[in-house]
């Protein structure tokens, strides 16, 4: 068995520029691409996944990608709905980050989750693909979610423990420590901002061992706020997006009611023109 944490050089082929033809996404806004906005992607948002796909697709002229994500979704939605669309689409790369949304909610209890994503992570090898798993941030520095890190941490064991059992890839971004910086965290503060995203992308195709043009961009140095600027903007953070964050949960409502995934089929990543759509960056 490869161990998926510290061998990754072994998931690619040496002599080729990676092994793969048909990548599927699976998860929720993280996945989406929710805190990347771009009016030129399928749903007006990019994302790691998007931007992976983009990569993975410059050597491949037959590659096909699609994003089944969809935003608020809990895990056990993310399996009703989107396990076994993506089974037929027959992938042989699977990328899945599910239970977060679970995990910070009141009573969210990570060994349970464990339980319900071993299983589908079992579905999904038994089809052949390789899967990629994304264990959670490190949410310890965050103002908004720090306060169920301990949760976290203990859900990423668990994955990582069905990692080693199922023999899958680990997307650590409990490890990537770039996280931590307020720059790779959109203004909801529940997402991540563009540069977020393209540094999860960076680690997801180095841990693929897959060569590719992606670069290290820098955060902007943050300002120095006195007290009252630093009240100001918490204060206008919980009236744009906590209060209505916490209305959906009271109402059982979620951001996610009505959304379609962005991309349901496999299909080319780029253009005619050989071009990924916002591909300025």
């Amino acid at each position: 068995m490869n161990d998926p944490g510290t061998d990754p050089l072994s998931v690619a082929e040496a002599d080729s520029p990676h092994p793969w033809h048909r990548f599927v996404a699976l998860g929720d806004s993280f996945t989406e691409g929710i805190g990347d906005p771009n009016p030129d992607s399928p749903g007006g948002h990019r994302g790691w996944a998007d931007r992976v796909a983009e990569e993975l697709a410059r050597d491949r002229n037959d590659f096909a990608y699609a994003n089944l994500a969809i935003r608020g979704r809990l895990l056990n939605k993310i399996i009703e709905e989107q396990l076994q669309p993506a089974l037929d689409l027959r992938p042989d790369l699977v990328t899945i980050c599910a239970g977060g949304n679970d995990v910070i909610r009141p009573g969210g209890d990570p060994d349970k989750l464990a339980e319900k994503m071993d299983a589908a992570i079992a579905r999904l090898t038994g089809s052949g693909a390789t899967v990629v798993l994304f264990t959670g941030p490190d949410l310890g520095t965050t103002p908004v979610l720090g306060s169920v890190r301990g949760r976290v941490a203990v859900y990423n064991e668990n994955l990582r423990t069905i990692a080693a059992r199922r023999d899958v890839v680990i997307a650590d971004m409990w490890a990537l420590r770039e996280l931590s910086n307020r720059e790779m965290w959109a203004p909801d503060r529940l997402h991540f901002s563009p540069l977020g995203h393209h540094t999860i992308a960076m680690m997801v195709l180095d841990t693929l061992a897959v060569a590719h043009t992606l670069e290290p961009s820098e955060p902007k140095p943050l300002q120095a706020k006195n007290w009252r600027t630093a009240r100001t903007e918490d204060l206008s953070w919980a009236r744009e997006y906590f209060m209505p964050w916490v209305v959906r949960r009271v109402r059982h409502r979620s951001s996610g009611d009505g959304i379609a995934a962005k991309r349901p089929d496999a299909g080319p990543m780029f253009d005619g023109q050989g071009m990924p759509p916002g591909s300025a960056d």
